[in-house]
């Protein structure tokens, strides 16, 4: 038996995977009030996020207060 791998033959080298780091999700800003009226994910795009965009509603964003709790 040869010490070398057949040709075909996959060998699988944990040490060599570029995933090193996980994938996180962006998190946006703020979101419009469609979106957070709906709890959709929204992708903060300006004017006009992608869910408004598609529908074809008004993207307004408002700033949220810092008294809630």
């Amino acid at each position: 038996m040869s010490s070398h791998p057949t040709t075909g033959q996959y060998n699988y080298n944990p040490s060599m995977d570029d995933d090193s780091s996980p994938r996180v999700p962006r998190r946006t800003a703020m979101a419009c009030q469609f979106c957070r009226g709906r709890k959709l994910k929204c992708d903060g795009s300006r004017p006009s996020c992608g869910n408004c965009n598609r529908r074809g509603y008004p993207c307004v964003y408002t700033p949220v207060g810092s008294e809630q709790k």
